[in-house]
Parts: structure tokens; sequence; C-alpha cells
């Protein structure tokens, strides 16, 4: 335990030194406090409602209004505040985001456990399946498995031509069915990397031994292996964080994100591109956001792998 929480301070120390894991950590600190504090702002009104449609919210010409002292960073076109629906969408896309990767990362993790570990058959056929998962683009597959739900099911199933033609899944369409979507697309890509280093590791002398003091396969998978490959699984999961929320932007953009009038940064995208000429701070201000968040988690997950790198040159 002492040498556990030593590792833990160096490595927070490191991270302190680390340019990128500094800009990252702030930006990402930044975006997650503004998102949990959302309600609070709203209740002690130094936020408007994310779905309040003011009715002084547009011009004569019943168009967008820009930078006010009202609304700080104008209106959308419906007349709603852009700064509170854009910090409301944090929460959004913060959650899904996160959530789809942790469980990407458990499938991910798992698939390349059991295939750099056991290796042959096993090896092929889920190497095989990876690799056709990874031939198909995430945003498409994405798209095509949301277009499965409707607004009150994740799935809704009904090939006459089978007998079990009436087939439902009861899930309502919203963040947790969403982050299942995005989650099911994004683990291909860690499966490789795990399997390279489970490769790697169970050759190490610690296994050998291991094994011929009889330890089980359970053991050294959980005691030996999953350690060592804690800081490539951390590192890879935080810089996957950004291409989870680009494709929920994008699903979100594309009208089969989270349903409105929920406020997402995709769709704010999508409602204000019509009006971008008249009023671009409709869909700047959130492609800002996206463009900051991914940032963030990329600048941060680049620092980590400076970091925890022990081949790095210093």
């Amino acid at each position: 335990m002492r040498n556990t929480t030593g590792l833990l301070c160096g490595i927070l120390a490191a991270l302190r030194r680390n340019r990128l894991a500094t800009v990252g950590s702030v930006l990402l600190v930044g975006l997650v406090l503004l998102a949990i504090s959302a309600p609070l702002l709203t209740r002690i009104h130094w936020l408007k409602e994310p779905i309040h449609q003011d009715q002084n919210g547009l011009d004569s010409d019943g168009m967008p209004l820009p930078v006010s002292g009202t609304h700080v960073l104008g209106t959308d076109n419906l007349g709603r505040d852009v700064l509170a629906r854009t910090i409301h969408g944090a929460r959004v896309s913060l959650s899904v985001g996160t959530a789809a990767v942790l469980a990407a990362t458990l499938v991910g993790v798992t698939v390349g456990l059991l295939a750099g570990f056991y290796g042959g058959k096993m090896d092929l056929g889920l190497m095989r399946l990876t690799e056709i998962a990874l031939a198909i683009p995430s945003i498409l597959l994405a798209v095509a498995l949301a277009g499965l739900m409707d607004k009150s099911r994740i799935i809704h199933l009904h090939p006459a031509a089978l007998p079990w033609h009436s087939l439902d899944i009861e899930f309502k369409r919203g963040v947790a069915s969403l982050f299942i979507v995005i989650g099911f697309v994004s683990w291909p890509g860690m499966v490789r990397v795990i399997r390279g280093q489970v490769l790697s590791l169970k050759e190490r002398d610690y296994i050998t031994a291991a094994r011929a003091l009889g330890a089980t396969d359970l053991a050294i998978i959980f005691r030996h292996l999953i350690p060592n490959l804690l800081p490539t699984v951390i590192i890879l999961s935080v810089m996957n964080t950004g291409n989870t929320i680009l494709i929920e932007a994008g699903l979100g953009y594309l009208g089969i994100g989270v349903p409105p009038p929920a406020p997402t940064w995709g769709s704010m995208v999508a409602d204000g591109q019509p009006y971008f000429i008249a009023a671009p701070h409709i869909v700047i201000v959130p492609g800002v956001a996206i463009l900051l968040t991914v940032l963030s988690f990329n600048l941060l997950g680049q620092g980590l792998q400076e970091v925890m790198d022990p081949k790095r040159e210093r």
C-alpha cells in the first residue's frame, strides 16, 4: 500500500510538471465544474433555464439576438439562452463520453486479455471479430444502432418474416441508451493494444515463476497482468473519451442523439446551421465547447503517456 501511494504521488507530481497534462487538466476541471454547478447556477438565477424561450429573445424580424447584457452569448432561433444550453449540454456530453469509455474499456480489456493470454483458436476468433468491427466506421455503426431506437425504446425490431417479430426491448432513448451504443462501437480500438501488451507481459520471468509455483490463470491475470496493464488502460481511456464525445456530438447533429428539448452540443450546431450567416454564435459557441473538451482529454492523455512511459527521454 505504501509503495502504491508513493507511486501515485510521484505520478501526480510529474503531471504537475508536465505542461500538456496541466493545460488539459485545467480545461477539463473547468468544464466539469461548470457542468456540475449548472443546476445551482440556474437556481440562483445566474444562469437561465436551457429550455426557456424568452419572449424578448428574438429581434423584430424573428432572428436570434447577438451578444447582449441579458444574454451573454446571445440566443438561438427559439429565443433560448445559448450560454445556458451550452453549459447544460456539457452535462450530457461529459456523462455520455465517460460512461461510454468505461463500457468500451471493460469490453476491450476483457477481449484483449483473453486473446493475448490464451492464444490459439480463442485469439484467432476474437481478433477476427475485432477486425470486422474495426472495418466498419464507428460513426456509421453508431448511426445504424441508434436508428433502431425510437423515442420510447432502445431497440425496436420487427422482422416480419420471423416468428418473434414482435420483439421489443424496453429502454427509453436517452443518456443511458446512448452510452451503450457509443460504448459498443468504441471497444475494438483498445483490443489490439491490450493484446500486444499481454503477449509481451506473459513471457516475463515473474509470470513464468508464478506458473512454476502453481498460480492459476485467474491469479496470474488479476495479480500480475492487470496491475501492469493499468497505465496503458488509463492512457487509452482518457484519449478515447474525446472520440466518444465526438461521436455523441455527431449523433446529436444528425438528430438521433438525446431527444429534444434536452440541450446537446451536436443538436445546437444543427439547429443553428441555417442561421450561421446572420447569427454565427449559435454554431460557434457549442463548436468551441466540443473543441475545448476534446482538446482537454487529448492533452491530458498525451501528458499521461509522457509521465507514465518508463522509456521516455528526460
